[in-house]
């Protein structure tokens, strides 16, 4: 079975918040409350244009038929972000800051050996922003 696109679906409890966050990472909305309705917004990410639908926190439950996950208590995915230097690494990690997200790693060379750092948005979905090297 192919199927033709796939996207991300995540829970929000503000939509403005949301959407002026990813806009000051700089990323290329996909839709806007404006557009799409009050309910959600939508950015893409990457190359590929991999889409991520905002919506609020009640109509995905409602889509679902079921509560989503508690990000203050556990962990639902972390999207990846490639980066081509430590220099972007730690620019995505200040914009995030000034954006009003969480860092949960700092960008360094961790123990594992990669240059990233993991963060959060105002609704606790986590990203890591990963120095992609030679070999990797």
């Amino acid at each position: 079975m192919k199927f033709k696109q796939i996207w991300a679906n995540f829970a929000v409890e503000n939509i403005e918040r949301t959407e002026k966050f990813y806009r000051h990472l700089g990323l290329e909305s996909n839709g806007s409350p404006s557009e799409s309705g009050p309910e959600m917004t939508s950015f893409k990410f990457g190359e590929s244009d991999f889409v991520i639908h905002f919506f609020k926190k009640d109509q995905l439950e409602f889509a679902m038929n079921g509560k989503v996950a508690d990000s203050e208590n556990g962990n639902e995915i972390i999207f990846s972000i490639s980066a081509e230097s430590e220099d972007e690494v730690n620019l995505w990690a200040e914009k995030v800051i000034e954006a009003g997200g969480k860092i949960h790693k700092e960008a360094k060379r961790q123990v594992d050996g990669y240059y990233y750092c993991v963060f959060a948005d105002p609704d606790g979905h986590k990203f890591n922003v990963l120095l992609v090297e030679k070999g990797m």
